[in-house]
């Protein structure tokens, strides 16, 4: 296949320590700039990770006629400005997620996405310990899923930290949280019907800290979350059935290039006695990620998400948001 020629907008960390040194390890791509809107930092980051062009605004990355797909981890607010100028100049985009503040600012990315790829870059369902918790609960191992639990926390309590500035989409659910609702939506393979919120800011900050939620799929089917931006650093993914169980145990942060293990418990004792655990192959999640995305713009077969998945994750999010407000049940999907 011929390599995707691939730029980067921004010299954030998550893509500069994760997703561009999976692009270079790439025998499919070919990162041929990063962009920043100080050229000096462009500069620098080229110069560390070899990267051939620097470029001091996004708008030139965008207008170069040799940079097939994008790479947009700018911050929350800025994902679906960024992105569809990108796709308004014919580039393929992968975007972090969350991809918008909202589902109808994620809408917009609609039109664009007809003559291009456009994709939020969750990089977790890429990776073989997911696939194989799915696996798992396709093929009955555990009964029929009942319910989906996840933790996710870290601490991180800095008001200079783009995490935590409310007017750029800082805070727990859009951070971490969004990974939460989309364990659910993957092992379920459903969208949620109603939701309810509990939600924690921080008053200095304004952003929410901690956040917990509950999820109707229907049929008795649920996912049970708490996310926090000021707790210890944890996360597991339970997925847990009529007959056993599944816990995924790092499952957003796994190691790049390391071999990953999950459990399976049988169900059959308290005391853990029926746990057998797998060990998955070594992956490197974002290796995996921009590949496939390099694939599908190639036209070759490969995982992938569109914008009507990315807008029906918004759509979640939204109700969350809604429950905060109302203190109350929230259909999810519904506009207001």
């Amino acid at each position: 296949m011929k390599r995707v020629a691939w730029g980067v907008l921004s010299t954030a960390r998550i893509g500069t320590d994760h997703v561009v040194p999976a692009m270079l390890a790439s025998p499919l791509v070919e990162l041929r700039a990063i962009a920043s809107r100080s050229l000096e930092s462009a500069q620098a980051a080229a110069g560390a990770l070899g990267i051939p062009q620097a470029f001091g605004s996004y708008e030139e990355l965008i207008a170069d006629p040799h940079v097939e797909a994008i790479y947009n981890p700018l911050p929350n607010h800025l994902h679906v400005p960024l992105t569809l100028q990108a796709a308004a100049a014919g580039k393929h985009v992968l975007c972090e997620k969350p991809i918008a503040l909202d589902a109808a600012e994620a809408k917009a990315l609609r039109e664009a996405s007809a003559g291009v790829l456009i994709e939020e870059a969750f990089m977790v369902r890429h990776h073989p310990q997911w696939q194989r918790a799915r696996d798992l609960v396709r093929s009955g191992r555990i009964g029929e899923l009942r319910a989906v639990q996840v933790f996710f926390s870290y601490f991180n309590d800095d008001p200079a930290n783009i995490r935590n500035q409310r007017a750029t989409g800082g805070g727990a659910l859009y951070d971490i949280g969004c990974y939460a609702v989309l364990a659910g939506r993957y092992l379920f393979e459903a969208e949620p019907h109603r939701c309810v919120a509990l939600v924690d800011r921080d008053p200095r900050l304004g952003t929410d800290r901690t956040t917990s939620a509950l999820l109707d799929f229907g049929t008795g089917r649920q996912l049970a979350f708490t996310v926090s931006t000021q707790s210890c650093r944890y996360q597991r993914v339970q997925a847990v059935g009529t007959r056993g169980r599944v816990e995924v145990q790092i499952p957003f942060n796994a190691p790049q290039g390391g071999a990953m293990r999950i459990a399976i418990d049988d169900g059959g004792a308290v005391d853990g006695s029926g746990i057998t655990t797998e060990t998955l192959p070594s992956a490197d999640q974002y290796q995996l990620q921009v590949e496939a995305f390099s694939r599908r713009v190639r036209g070759e077969p490969a995982p992938g998400w569109g914008v009507e998945d990315a807008i029906a994750q918004m759509q979640v999010i939204d109700a969350l948001w809604r429950s905060e407000r109302s203190a109350r049940w929230e259909e999810i999907g519904r506009e207001g």
